[in-house]
């Protein structure tokens, strides 16, 4: 399931991940989301938690999810990954350094530093 974080800035999407991730959750929440930013903006910031009971993707997930990172290459300011899953953490760094723009990976417990990062 994705949920929408709230109290961010308008140029900043924030997104909660938990349990199961699906292709529905990215096609429903997640990509809508991103559109609508989009469309207010150039460029934006995304901030995605992954709560301690993240399950995993489903194929449709993972898919959707590079579907969207390469089909907006260009749109992306700023990336911050909070999350206590090692797989994912671990994926996330080794693949930071092709990110066209800056992009950090965060513990949970540093949630505070993350959303400071992100508006910064």
């Amino acid at each position: 399931m994705i949920e929408i974080l709230q109290d961010l800035p308008d140029n900043v999407v924030g997104f909660v991940g938990s349990g199961h991730i699906s292709a529905s959750d990215y096609e429903t929440v997640l990509m809508p989301a991103i559109k609508a930013a989009l469309e207010r903006h150039e460029k934006v910031r995304i901030l995605y938690q992954l709560d301690s009971d993240f399950a995993g993707f489903t194929p449709g997930a993972m898919w959707d999810d590079m579907k969207l990172g390469l089909g907006h290459l260009t749109a992306w300011e700023k990336v911050a990954l909070v999350t206590d899953v090692s797989w994912v953490a671990h994926a996330a760094s080794m693949f930071a350094f092709v990110m066209p723009c800056p992009a950090r990976v965060f513990a949970l417990d540093d949630l505070a530093k993350a959303k400071a990062w992100i508006v910064a």
